[in-house]
């Protein structure tokens, strides 16, 4: 995960804000107060931070972003100032030497670690360095304040400590902020994915809805022209080869006419049993070219298998998700495979089951999270440990993830558990009045309940 690019008006705006509380101060200390301080020098300090400032401005655009180096460069400034005003007024018996953690927060939270590191030495530097040596403490006229070298070594520890701690906190937080966003960019696109393709596959119904009129023409004129034609003339062959070519392509146009979406019906076949839906998410032959056999299995609300099933809207993010959960399950598994729809009056479960090594004990509540690896996979040379997915999520549990967040968006509840026989289950909860589709006209409900019998 990279590290990200900040704006430069972002911290450009956030050192104008530094500026007008470092002025403030002064006013307030040497003309509200009272105090002595190098008045002249203290000005200079921050009207260089200020004249950068405007120079930055003028010379790149608002929407410039800052490369790591860059953006190290101007917090490394920062920091350097801010030593210098303190070296000025008292060192770290100033109160405000608190701010060294400010510059230092902020590279934890946007830059790489080895940034955040090398500013937090060149900071801890800083302060080592104004723990000895600074100007006296801006105070009344004529008398001077000398804080125990006790107080001071106590504020040394406890900004060093804050640098640490505070900067390692920030720097933990924002990187799983930063994991978690490429995650849900993983999934957005993945979708994406899959509304292009279901996009795609009612444009070729469609197309090949428009097209069978043609092609039926083609073949009563190739028929008519087969038989007027002489029985053993080179021309009879021709046509007898045009004939048939042209209903093959009626058969392949029929059926990518009758794809889930098709326009010609578009309710029925946008909605099936969800015994249906489970047999199809996952292809048989696959399964069976890696030695896995799967089982779909249906029990309703009174341990019937005859009761028809509850009718589910085919969607994209249903058919993603359920593939990607069956796909990893093959993957694990040594013999089977089960898909399980249990249903009663309020609820419907899909429960996919393997018999494969399940999930580690150690890492059981962590399932589901992205860049996560935690189980076995069969085909791992010497037992050794593999992703919790394969293929183009490049092997670091955003299958899962991915999965768990469509179906999440249903209405579902995902939990992941090891299975008492061994082995994984993986079981997806919705209310079945959130699920369920009911308005549909009778007779397609007959149709479909049947065709998933």
């Amino acid at each position: 995960m990279a590290p990200l690019r900040i704006r430069l008006r972002t911290l450009v705006n956030l050192r104008w804000l530094a500026v007008a509380g470092q002025v403030a101060a002064v006013i307030f200390v040497y003309f509200g107060l009272g105090f002595t301080l190098p008045l002249y020098p203290v000005l200079a300090a921050i009207a260089a931070s200020g004249w950068l400032n405007v120079v930055l401005t003028f010379r790149y655009p608002a929407s410039k972003r800052l490369t790591g180096r860059e953006a190290r460069i101007y917090l490394g400034y920062d920091l350097l100032q801010l030593a210098v005003l303190l070296f000025l007024t008292g060192g770290l018996q100033n109160p405000f030497a608190l701010l060294f953690l400010a510059p230092v927060t902020i590279s934890a939270t946007i830059l790489s670690l080895g940034a955040t590191v090398q500013l937090g030495g060149l900071a801890f530097i800083c302060v080592t360095l104004l723990a000895f040596w600074h100007e006296p403490l801006p105070w009344r006229v004529g008398e001077t304040l000398n804080m125990p070298a006790l107080y001071t070594g106590g504020i040394w520890a406890a900004i060093s400590l804050g640098l640490v701690f505070l900067s390692a906190y920030a720097w933990r937080v924002a990187a799983e902020t930063r994991r978690m966003s490429d995650a849900l960019a993983a999934t957005q696109m993945s979708l994406a994915r899959q509304q292009q393709l279901s996009a795609l596959g009612a444009l070729a119904a469609a197309a090949a809805h428009e097209l069978g009129s043609p092609l039926g023409t083609i073949s009563v004129v190739a028929r008519e022209l087969e038989h007027s034609a002489a029985a053993s003339g080179p021309m009879r062959e021709d046509l007898t080869l045009l004939r048939e070519q042209a209903e093959r392509c009626r058969e392949i146009l029929a059926r990518l006419s009758h794809r889930p979406g098709s326009a010609e019906h578009p309710d029925m076949l946008a909605v099936a049993p969800i015994t249906e839906i489970l047999s199809e998410v996952y292809p048989a032959a696959d399964a069976a070219a890696q030695g896995v056999r799967i089982t779909v299995r249906a029990t309703g609300p009174n341990k019937s298998e005859e009761e028809p099933p509850p009718l589910v809207r085919r969607s994209p993010e249903l058919a993603h998700a359920l593939s990607n959960l069956v796909e990893n399950a093959v993957e694990f598994a040594e013999n089977e495979v089960i898909l399980h729809a249990v249903w009663s009056a309020a609820e419907l479960r899909v429960r996919i089951l393997d018999d494969g090594p399940g999930f580690a004990s150690s890492i059981m509540g962590l399932v589901g999270e992205p860049y996560l690896t935690t189980r076995r996979s069969r085909f791992a040379a010497d037992g050794q440990a593999v992703s919790l997915d394969r293929g183009q999520k490049g092997g670091m549990g955003l299958g899962i993830f991915i999965a768990k967040d469509l179906l999440e968006r249903t209405g579902a509840q995902v939990s992941f558990a090891n299975r008492k026989s061994g082995g994984a289950a993986v079981t997806i909860a919705w209310p079945r009045p959130m699920i369920e589709v009911l308005s549909i006209d009778e007779t397609n409900i007959s149709d479909l309940v049947g065709a998933g019998n």
